[in-house]
């Protein structure tokens, strides 16, 4: 006679292999780039923890997809009050300061969960995917994708992507050392039917004064092969764009080369040093990032990323200007 616990038993123990034996087979790369779309197309809300280092903030994100474009909210729910509200990757920041709101404009690249990009074969050459099995992050069951670097010059990840609908659930990034320095996951997630835009705007008590902050004026610099140029990237980086900003308490523009490897991204800012001004010079961890500073023909150049030190030291050092 059969035993019904041992079967009951059985089951339990047998399903989840199952489900781990069908994750493994799936198509790492398709996965990734599955999850880059769904970050944008789904609508979604939840709440997602980033830590680095000693470092942790709770986030509650509303996003929706509309036929007009996508529009999302974000709340700080511990520490300062401060809510974003962003269409596309144009984003608006509130900050409640005693009696004032101030209020900040700013571009948006990136953020979690839109944070994976699309297929490609410079991505390929650079990491080396593979399913490793299954794990649950905030109530969703997800498929477990490992990032590997084929070389020195970028920093792995292990993302989780839900399994039903393609969500990015949760990143980790690990340094050259294989150490965890960053990790951003969602607590509770639950996916959403198209609402009415009524959430959409700050909840800023009335009565409070709005004051706009000095906007950074960005200028988009489209000029190839005039100035500035690196003239050894890393292997698998690219320049993506190019920027001259018009910062507050700046007299000339800093431009801004930024370069990436279709995950990583790298910023190198070059500005005239003032008369007088103190060059800065050297090298500086902060967590995840990695910042080089260093001085060519008179000018103050800064690079920064969350990439290894290798990264921003070429970078930096590769920089030459076209008299």
């Amino acid at each position: 006679m059969r035993n019904p616990a041992r079967s009951w038993l059985c089951c339990l123990l047998i399903t989840p292999l199952l489900g781990q034996a069908a994750a493994l087979e799936e198509d790492p790369w398709l996965v990734l780039e599955k999850a880059g779309q769904a970050a944008h197309k789904l609508s979604y809300k939840g709440i997602f923890v980033y830590q680095a280092g000693h470092g942790v903030s709770n986030m509650q994100i509303t996003h929706m997809n509309y036929p007009q474009g996508e529009f999302a909210r974000v709340i700080s729910l511990d520490g300062a009050p401060r809510e974003m509200l962003r269409q596309g990757n144009e984003a608006v920041i509130y900050s409640p300061q005693n009696e004032k709101v101030m209020i900040e404009k700013r571009r948006v690249q990136n953020s979690f969960p839109a944070m994976l990009p699309g297929l490609s074969d410079a991505l390929r050459a650079s990491y080396q995917a593979r399913v490793t099995g299954q794990e649950r992050v905030g109530g969703r069951d997800g498929v477990v994708i490992q990032l590997a670097p084929r070389d020195r010059y970028r920093y792995g990840y292990r993302f989780s992507v839900d399994r039903e609908f393609g969500l990015l659930l949760k990143s980790v990034m690990f340094n050259e050392r294989n150490e965890p320095v960053e990790q951003v996951a969602f607590s509770q997630l639950t996916l959403m039917p198209i609402a009415a835009m009524d959430w959409f705007h700050p909840n800023i008590e009335r009565g409070k004064d709005y004051v706009m902050q000095p906007e950074e004026n960005v200028i988009p610099n489209r000029a190839e092969g005039e100035g500035w140029r690196v003239a050894q990237l890393p292997p698998g980086y690219v320049k993506v764009d190019q920027l001259n900003r018009l910062m507050a308490g700046k007299t000339q523009p800093v431009r801004q080369l930024i370069f990436s490897d279709g995950i990583a991204t790298v910023s190198l800012f070059i500005e005239a040093l003032d008369k007088g001004a103190p060059p800065k010079s050297g090298h500086l961890l902060q967590g995840a990032t990695n910042i080089y500073a260093c001085v060519v023909d008179g000018y103050q150049l800064v690079v920064v990323g969350e990439v290894p030190e290798v990264v921003v030291r070429q970078i930096g050092d590769s920089v030459s200007v076209k008299k």
